[in-house]
C-alpha cells in the first residue's frame, strides 16, 4: 500500500463529512439566513439616511430608530389604505351583484334567444353560496393554524427589525470587525464592494420611492377626473406595486383600478386602461432613465429577469433582493472589466439613418493613442516609435 493512500482516504472522508454537516446546517438554518439577508438589504438601504442624520450630530442609534419608525409608519398607512379599499370594494361588489346579474341575464336572453328566469338563477346562486359557507366554516375551524401562521410572521418581522437596527446602528463597528481578520489589500476590496452596495441599494430605494410618488400622483389625478371611487388608495396601490415589479408592475397594479372603474361604466375602464399603457411607456423611456441613471442603471429586461431569478431561488424575498444585488454586482464587476472602442457596423447602428453595409471603419488614430485597439498605453516600445496594432476589420 502506498504511504500516501491512508492519508488521502482520511482526507476524503473528512471532506465528505464536513460537506454533509455544512449542507445539513444550511438546510436547518435556511430561514434564519433569509432573515439575515433581508435585514442586510434593509440596513444597506437605510444607511444613507442614517449617515445623513449622523453628519448632523444625531447619534447612530436614535438616527436609525427615527428612520425605521418613518418606514414603519409609511408601510402602515399603505396597508391601512389598501385594506379599507379592499373591504369597501367587496361590499360595493356584493351590493351591485344582483343588478349586474339581472342585466347579464337580460342580455343573454335577448342575444341567444334563451328564456332563463331570475328564479332559477337565484336558486343556483343560493346553492353556490351554500358551498361558500361550507368553505368558510372549514376556514373558521382552522383558525388555530391561521393564528399560528400570524404569530410566525410577527416573530419574523420583529427579528428582521432587530437585525436591521443593529446592522445599521453598529455598521462601522461591524465593518471594523470584518476587516480586522483580512489583509490590507482584501480590506480595500471589501470596503469598496460595501460602499457600492450601500450606494446602489440606497439609490434603488429612494429612486423607486420618488418614481412611486410620481406614479401615484399621476394615477390619482386621472382616477379623480374619471370619478372612480377609492382614487387615493388605488393610486397608492399602483404607485407602490409598479416600482417593485419592473416592466410589468404597472400593468399588474393597473388591473385593480380597471376593475373598479368597470363598476362606473365601460368607458371609464377603457380610459383607465389607456392611461396605464401610456404611462408605462412614459415611465420606461422618459422618467426612469433620468431618475435611475446613477442609482440603478439596468436594462428593463435584465431587471425583470433578475426578479424572476430571485423568485426562483429565494421566493418572495428574492424578488425584493434581486434588483439591488444585481445592480451592486454589475457596478462592482464593471470596475474591473476593460472596454474597447466598437467598430462601425450596420448591426451596431441604432440611429434613424442606418450605416451602409460597405461603410469603412473610422480612420486609425496616431500610434500610441489610448483609444487604438491593440496598442500599448503610451505606444512606446523603448525606441520612440510604437508598433501599430492590428487593423480593425
Amino acid at each position: 500500500m502506498p504511504p500516501w493512500l491512508p492519508r488521502a482516504v482520511l482526507m476524503v472522508m473528512w471532506t465528505v463529512t464536513a460537506f454533509g454537516v455544512t449542507l445539513w446546517l444550511f438546510l436547518q438554518l435556511q430561514g434564519l439566513i433569509v432573515l439575515l439577508l433581508i435585514s442586510l438589504f434593509l440596513a444597506l438601504a437605510l444607511e444613507p439616511a442614517v449617515n445623513w442624520l449622523h453628519r448632523r450630530r444625531w447619534p447612530r442609534g436614535p438616527a436609525t430608530g427615527a428612520v425605521m419608525l418613518l418606514v414603519v409608519l409609511a408601510t402602515g398607512v399603505f396597508l391601512s389604505m389598501l385594506g379599507s379599499m379592499l373591504i369597501g370594494q367587496v361590499l360595493a361588489l356584493a351590493a351591485e351583484t344582483p343588478r349586474m346579474l339581472r342585466a347579464a341575464l337580460v342580455w343573454t336572453n335577448s342575444t341567444f334567444g334563451t328564456d332563463y328566469s331570475p328564479t332559477t338563477l337565484i336558486e343556483q346562486v343560493t346553492s353556490a353560496s351554500g358551498v361558500v359557507q361550507q368553505y368558510a366554516s372549514r376556514i373558521a375551524d382552522n383558525a388555530l393554524g391561521a393564528g399560528t401562521t400570524l404569530l410566525g410572521l410577527l416573530f419574523n418581522g420583529l427579528a428582521v427589525a432587530l437585525f436591521t437596527f443593529y446592522l445599521c446602528a453598529d455598521g462601522p463597528r461591524f465593518r471594523r470587525v470584518i476587516c480586522s481578520v483580512l489583509p490590507p489589500r482584501t480590506q480595500r476590496e471589501v470596503l469598496r464592494a460595501w460602499e457600492i452596495a450601500i450606494e446602489k441599494t440606497g439609490g434603488y430605494l429612494y429612486s423607486r420611492a420618488l418614481m412611486a410618488l410620481v406614479s401615484a400622483v399621476s394615477h390619482y389625478l386621472v382616477l379623480v377626473a374619471l370619478d372612480v371611487p377609492f382614487a387615493f388608495a388605488l393610486a397608492l396601490w399602483v404607485g407602490v406595486l409598479s416600482q417593485f415589479i419592473p416592466t410589468v408592475g404597472t400593468y399588474i397594479g393597473g388591473f385593480v383600478p380597471v376593475l373598479v372603474a368597470l363598476l362606473q361604466g365601460p368607458w371609464a375602464a377603457v380610459w383607465v386602461l389607456v392611461f396605464v399603457v401610456v404611462y408605462q411607456q412614459f415611465e420606461n423611456y422618459v422618467l426612469q432613465p433620468r431618475i435611475t441613471a446613477k442609482t440603478l442603471d439596468m436594462h428593463p429586461a435584465v431587471a425583470f429577469g433578475s426578479v424572476l431569478a430571485g423568485v426562483a431561488i429565494m421566493g418572495a424575498p428574492g424578488a425584493l433582493l434581486a434588483l439591488p444585488m444585481g445592480a451592486s454586482l454589475q457596478a462592482f464587476l464593471g470596475s474591473y472589466i476593460r472596454r474597447y472602442e466598437v467598430a462601425r457596423h450596420p448591426l451596431l447602428s441604432d440611429s434613424e439613418e442606418p450605416v451602409a453595409a460597405g461603410a469603412k471603419a473610422p480612420p486609425e488614430e496616431p500610434e500610441g493613442s489610448a483609444g487604438e485597439p491593440g496598442a500599448e498605453p503610451g505606444g512606446d516600445d523603448g525606441g520612440g516609435s510604437g508598433t501599430p496594432g492590428p487593423t480593425t476589420p
